[in-house]
């Protein structure tokens, strides 16, 4: 007779609102690059002016997607929970990734805050496990939220006397 098998619940927690601000101007910042290249091209080359405004008009299409959707898409699908005996998250937003990192996994918990991300009062959090998969981030969440996860993730992984390797 086998034991019942259970199913894993997608984590409860969204990051914060301001997520979607953080992630539109991060894209915006990530976007001005390409924009400017375009028109440095255009300023130092006059004889490609057609293929100069395909460049740009790709570049503000893709830009404004990414400024305007991929934000909003990522927030709808970004979870996280952390448990008495898992840190769970799900992120992405075309390819989307589910970690489970058991407590008795966890070696380091870090707090991140960018210039952008202490500007809006948000920071990251990342759980260091003995995994070959790499870190679990929560990212964007307000930081009394993240100073708290810190501290209960902390005080349970205290608990639990394993090696974490």
């Amino acid at each position: 007779m086998s034991q019942p098998r259970t199913i894993l619940a997608d984590p409860a927690w969204r990051p914060s609102p301001r997520a979607k601000l953080l992630w539109t101007m991060q894209a915006a910042v990530g976007w001005m690059i390409p924009i400017a290249a375009v028109l440095a091209w255009a300023f130092f080359d006059d004889g490609h002016r057609g293929w100069q405004l395909v460049a740009l008009v790709a570049a503000l299409i893709l830009g404004g997607f990414s400024i305007a959707v991929v934000p909003w898409w990522r927030y709808a699908v970004h979870r996280w929970e952390v448990t008495d005996e898992a840190v769970y998250t799900r992120v992405g937003w075309l390819t989307q990734e589910s970690r489970v990192a058991p407590i008795s996994r966890v070696q380091t918990v870090d707090t991140e805050r960018g210039p952008i991300e202490r500007l809006l009062g948000l920071a990251t959090v990342t759980v260091t496990t003995a995994s070959s998969a790499g870190a679990v981030r929560i990212e964007a969440l307000d930081l009394p939220v993240a100073e708290q996860t810190v501290t209960r993730l902390t005080e349970i992984a205290a608990l639990h006397r394993g090696d974490a390797t």
